[in-house]
C-alpha cells in the first residue's frame, strides 16, 4: 500500500487493500524496515502493476506479503489517499487451515486485532482510519465472523 509526503503526480497511482475478517478479527500487518513508511500499521495489499487487475494484484500482494493463496470476494469499498493513490478495498478469504508466513523484506509482523484495538495502534496509516470511518458509517457492509 503506497503512503506518502509529496503531494502530486501526474497520474494517479492505484492499490489494494485486503480486509481479511476471522472470529471478530481483522488481519492487520507492521510493515518492514525495508518498504515505504516502516514500522507502520495497515491491511495488507500494495500497487497494482501495469496491465493487471485488482483481483490479480490483491492474489498476488498476499502471496507476496503473506506466502498465501487468498481468494478476492468482494470490491468493498474506495478511497483516494491524500498523495493521490486510488485504493480499492477487497474481501478477501483465506483458506482456513493456512498458515501466513511474513516475507521480511515487506512485513515485519502479523497480527489479527478487532476494529476497536486496530484504532489504537499508534502508527496506524491514515488511509486505514478512513476505511474504519466509512465502515461506522455504514457504506458497505463487512461482518467480522
Amino acid at each position: 500500500m503506497f503512503e506518502s509526503s509529496e503531494t502530486t503526480f501526474e497520474h494517479p497511482r492505484r492499490g489494494v487493500v485486503a480486509v481479511v475478517p476471522r472470529q471478530g478479527r481483522l488481519l492487520v500487518i507492521r510493515r518492514s524496515e525495508f518498504v515505504v513508511a516502516p514500522g507502520a500499521y495497515c491491511f495488507p495489499g500494495g500497487g497494482i502493476h501495469e496491465n493487471e487487475g485488482e483481483v490479480a494484484a490483491i492474489v498476488r500482494e498476499m502471496q507476496e506479503e503473506l506466502g498465501v493463496a487468498a481468494t478476492a470476494r468482494r470490491l468493498l469499498w474506495r478511497s483516494v489517499t491524500p498523495w493521490n493513490v486510488e485504493l480499492a478495498w477487497w474481501l478477501v478469504d483465506l483458506p482456513s487451515e493456512c498458515i501466513l508466513a511474513a516475507n521480511e523484506a515487506e512485513v515485519a509482523s502479523i497480527h489479527w486485532h478487532t476494529p476497536a484495538e486496530i484504532r489504537l495502534l499508534s502508527n496506524l496509516l491514515e488511509s486505514n482510519h478512513d476505511f474504519l470511518d466509512a465502515w461506522q458509517r455504514s457504506e458497505f457492509h463487512l461482518s467480522l465472523d
